[in-house]
């Protein structure tokens, strides 16, 4: 029987989130300082556009499958798949918008839009990863009080 208590209440799984879209933005923003520092305008609008939109679309994602799987925990593969699905096609949909509003090539750099698209996914993934392997997840809750909650044999 252990008799420690629980220091950090709340959700583990919104911590990691929170945690893992404060690092996402933090990265957008240094990869869009780096594109002002290294090229232009159209490095910047490229750096922030692919950066922060990613970031967004994964953050959205991933609530909403943390969302279901604390609601209804036999929906959580199903959404994620959806989810999944989902998020390729909004980016998709962000990158058509740019390219047939004119604005890659001329106000958008493609190069560092795509630096930016790939900074924010490799963040992403390796913050969330690290974030949730050390995450504290219980894997029973132990009785509030100190009894014992044995049965005897043949009850």
């Amino acid at each position: 029987m252990t008799t420690e208590m629980n220091r950090r209440p709340g959700d583990p799984g919104l911590r990691v989130l929170g945690l893992t879209t404060v690092g996402a933005f933090a990265m957008a923003a240094l990869v869009t300082l780096v594109a002002w520092a290294a090229g232009g305008e159209g490095a910047v609008g490229g750096a922030a556009a692919g950066s922060f939109s990613l970031a967004v679309v994964m953050s959205f994602g991933t609530f909403v499958v943390h969302s279901v799987a604390a609601a209804m925990p036999s929906l959580s593969l199903l959404i994620a798949l959806m989810t999944y699905a989902l998020q390729i096609v909004m980016t998709g949909a962000f990158f058509l918008a740019l390219q047939r509003s004119g604005a890659l090539g001329t106000t958008i750099d493609g190069t560092w839009l795509v630096v930016g698209v790939v900074v924010a996914s490799l963040t992403w993934s390796a913050s969330q990863i690290w974030l949730s392997a050390r995450a504290r997840v219980p894997m029973y809750d132990l009785p509030v009080s100190g009894a014992s909650q044995t049965q005897e044999p043949g009850a």
